[in-house]
């Protein structure tokens, strides 16, 4: 399971640094992958201090530090 979030998390590095800050639809539609896995590989970036979110009423928005 930790393989996949890694995985997962790398997916979601490798499009912000591409496309820039997104929102959390955008990057699930875009990437392919599941709520469940930008979820934890949001929390696995931000654990290592590579992403910022912002929230602006119900959009969250990432980005890379």
């Amino acid at each position: 399971m930790l393989s996949e979030i890694g995985d997962a998390a790398g997916k979601v590095w490798q499009f912000l640094d591409t496309n820039g800050p997104s929102s959390v639809t955008k990057i699930t539609t875009e990437t392919g992958l599941s709520k469940n896995d930008i979820q934890r590989a949001i929390g696995w970036l931000a654990k290592e201090d590579k992403l910022d979110v912002e929230l602006k009423g119900r959009i969250e928005t990432l980005f890379l530090k």
